[in-house]
């Protein structure tokens, strides 16, 4: 039985979309929702019988043609006009679950009762989604303010028997995959394409998929740095509770913690030292890693605050009797964050690139290169240069976006966010550093072979053994490509 997942006007979490994503959940309407909905379109349709005056997108036209007036016999040709106007996205394709959950997003988003959308109207994306039909979006096209118009055009295509969809593993004109999934779209009427437009869908979707992947990361980052720490003979003094007690950073401290208990039982750790201290790289495991960590918390905490919150424009407050055009669209809270996780996650990457160099580097009694025979064979070596690539690759995608603007529709929006470009550029991020990490794991676990007879902990141990299932120790040179990939593979599927 396929599980259900409802939508309430709840607070809703990156781990509760998760788990509908992985549990493969049918999503529905509460009736507290559906009744939210129905209240707010009734009002809307009382409101345009009784009022004379103009209402922005209702009954005037958008941005620089807010002062244009339109009839009432045309709004709901408006309304589809809008809609058909703003797909104009480009670039590569959008991944599917980054779309998928963008029509939860919105969803939610629509069901919480300020948009003066039709029921009929949710419940046709409710039945997109449930049918397994995702619409085809594009990279390009937002910029970040008056929501992300373009890509949201994109998504709602569908309901009006336009664009394109994925379904059951093809790519087909909408019209077409909802007549397969014997399903009906929307007619839209006054407002409808608005809200359905307006809104930071797009951004949050991108931020909730990298936040899942960048907490993946930030684990394996600690646990692959425990295994480096243990090739290259670190020291443990540093990760003591005594030293992280005094500073008072909570991500620092639980980092600490954490390599304290991977390296747990291990003969490498508690073995006598000759060398008084490492490198930044090793001693700083726990104030780089934990900034990252506190980061990402932060980065939650936004992004789980857009997901709840209503972005479009305008809205409706039935109860206030108030329509009010706003611009709770502007994506500027998530485009800064976006930036500051950006360079988070790849400082991540940075600091793993530094103990694959300093592994292979020939030192701490470690065979130049790791392995056998140097000279005869490179060993380890272009592996470092992959991962500095990488890591240079992510220091250039840093560059923030939420310092640009570039005004639209004739000056009328005149500073956006630019969150989009901030958004997307999040999950290449995530790709290179799951690379960077997976060159460090395949390093560190070589070095590991070094320090035989002696055993790591149990975890670590564990870990290596498992591994080595996929990819075995390098005796001489052979091609490494493949190396890397079941690596990544290994750390994006089994690790942890």
């Amino acid at each position: 039985m396929v599980p259900v997942f409802k939508i309430t006007n709840n607070y809703l979490t990156i781990d509760q979309l998760a788990e509908v994503r992985g549990l493969g959940c049918k999503i529905e309407l509460s009736d507290q929702s559906a009744s939210l909905v129905e209240r707010c379109r009734e009002y809307l349709d009382k409101k345009l019988e009784q009022q004379q005056e103009p209402v922005y997108g209702v009954t005037t036209g958008f941005g620089a043609l807010y002062n244009k007036s339109i009839d009432k016999d045309q709004l709901a040709a408006l309304q589809k006009n809008l809609v058909m106007s703003h797909a104009c996205g480009t670039g590569e394709v959008v991944d599917r679950e980054v779309v998928d959950i963008m029509v939860i997003l919105k969803i939610h988003g629509l069901s919480l009762g300020y948009s003066g959308v039709q029921l009929s109207t949710v419940r046709a994306l409710v039945d997109m989604y449930n049918s397994g039909i995702t619409p085809v979006l594009f990279r390009y096209g937002s910029l970040g303010a008056s929501g992300d118009l373009a890509p949201l055009a994109h998504l709602v295509l569908p309901l009006l028997g336009m664009g394109e969809v994925f379904f059951r593993g093809e790519r087909m004109p909408s019209a077409e995959a909802f007549e397969i999934a014997g399903i009906k779209g929307a007619d839209l009427r006054s407002k409808e394409g608005l809200a359905l437009l307006n809104g930071t869908q797009f951004m949050t979707a991108h931020g909730v998929v990298a936040l899942q992947q960048a907490r993946h990361l930030a684990k394996a980052a600690d646990l692959i740095a425990a295994i480096s720490l243990e090739g290259y003979d670190g020291r443990v003094e540093p990760f003591f509770s005594q030293l992280h007690a005094i500073r008072a950073h909570e991500g620092q401290k639980r980092v600490a913690e954490n390599i304290l208990d991977i390296l747990r039982g291990s003969a490498v750790a508690v073995r006598k030292k000759r060398h008084v201290q490492d490198p930044y790289s090793f001693r700083c495991i726990p104030q780089v890693h934990g900034a990252t960590a506190d980061a990402i918390d932060y980065a939650v905490a936004v992004v789980e605050r857009e997901i709840n919150s209503v972005t479009d424009n305008p809205t409706l407050f039935p109860d206030d009797d108030m329509i009010i055009s706003g611009g709770n669209f502007h994506g500027q809270p998530l485009a800064l964050v976006f930036d500051y996780l950006a360079t988070a996650l790849a400082e991540l990457g940075s600091i793993s690139e530094r103990r694959v160099y300093r592994l292979i580097s020939g030192h701490r009694n470690l065979p130049e290169f790791l392995v056998a025979n140097p000279g005869l064979n490179s060993g380890f070596m272009i592996p470092q240069y992959t991962a500095a690539s990488l890591v240079s690759s992510n220091k250039q995608l840093c560059s923030p976006t939420s310092v640009d603007s570039i005004p639209s529709s004739n000056e009328q929006e005149d500073h956006v966010s630019m969150g989009a470009n901030g958004a997307t550029r999040l999950l290449q991020i995530t790709s290179n550093l799951s690379t960077i990490l997976a060159i460090e794991l395949l390093t560190a676990a070589q070095a590991l072979e070094f320090r035989r007879p002696l055993r790591s902990s149990d975890h670590i141990e564990a870990v290596i053994e498992s591994f080595r299932k996929e990819v075995p120790f390098v005796e001489d040179d052979r091609i490494m490509y493949t190396d890397i990939e079941k690596s990544r593979q290994f750390l994006l599927k089994s690790l942890l």
